[in-house]
């Protein structure tokens, strides 16, 4: 089983176009032309389960079409994706902001799916799906240190009773390392797939491990690598696992 999981940007692209003529302009422009490349590179990967962290959900950017679906559509997947953002958040009445979100696409049927939502952060989403045999966790973690560990809390309570084969996947943005993930994963059991901490971000010159796949003993790992793609300013991580 081939697992993927990419923070896409939104397909909004890097580089010093990204930036100009002013900061972060990228955001602001169609991104079909880059889009077109991720989902190209996703076609060559062919993932079984793919987790996708800043996926737009239909905005201007891709005139009003959610790149969720699309992928979903072309390439022959289930999908779910939501809002990250809860449902209180003034970043849902923002009309560009509101169709951010996180995706889970899969080539198993999903059984069954869940949003769960942090009390703390900005970036609130926790998708869970089922399939037959695999339950995965999808989540992008707030950029302050302390409302991490609030959420990392939030996640031990909700994965600590799943008794079945488990992925919890996602940008993490564990700024200060991988020591902020020590004790829980000495409470959840779970391991990572890159033990050999390659970093993942920026993609074009990687120095920062922010995005894991985190699984559960009764799954292994029998290849890891993170492709040097840089269509987003993550670079993507590919695992294969066996049950």
């Amino acid at each position: 089983m081939r697992f993927l999981l990419y923070n896409i940007r939104y397909a909004a692209g890097v580089g010093s176009r990204f930036h100009f003529p002013f900061p972060y302009a990228g955001y602001l422009r169609r991104s079909h032309s880059n889009f077109d490349k991720i989902l190209e590179f996703i076609r060559s990967v062919q993932p079984d389960v793919m987790g996708l962290v800043e996926v737009d959900g239909g905005s201007f950017r891709t005139a009003q079409h959610c790149q969720a679906e699309m992928i979903a559509e072309q390439l022959g997947y289930y999908h779910v994706i939501e809002t990250k953002y809860g449902s209180a958040s003034m970043a849902n009445k923002i009309p560009l902001l509101r169709t951010q979100g996180n995706a889970v696409l899969t080539k198993m049927p999903i059984i069954s799916h869940r949003f769960h939502y942090f009390d703390e952060g900005v970036k609130r989403l926790v998708i869970q799906v089922c399939t037959e045999r695999l339950t995965i966790f999808l989540v992008h973690l707030s950029l302050t240190y302390r409302k991490r560990q609030y959420q990392l809390e939030r996640l031990y309570k909700l994965i600590r009773g799943v008794d079945r084969p488990m992925i919890l996947a996602g940008d993490f943005n564990v700024l200060w390392g991988m020591r902020e993930l020590e004790l829980f994963l000495g409470a959840t059991g779970l391991v990572s797939a890159n033990p050999d901490k390659l970093p993942s971000h920026p993609s074009r010159a990687p120095k920062r491990e922010l995005d894991f796949i985190l699984y559960s003993p009764e799954l292994k790992v029998v290849h890891f690598q993170i492709p040097h793609v840089t269509y987003s300013d993550h670079a993507p991580l590919v695992c294969d696992f066996e049950f």
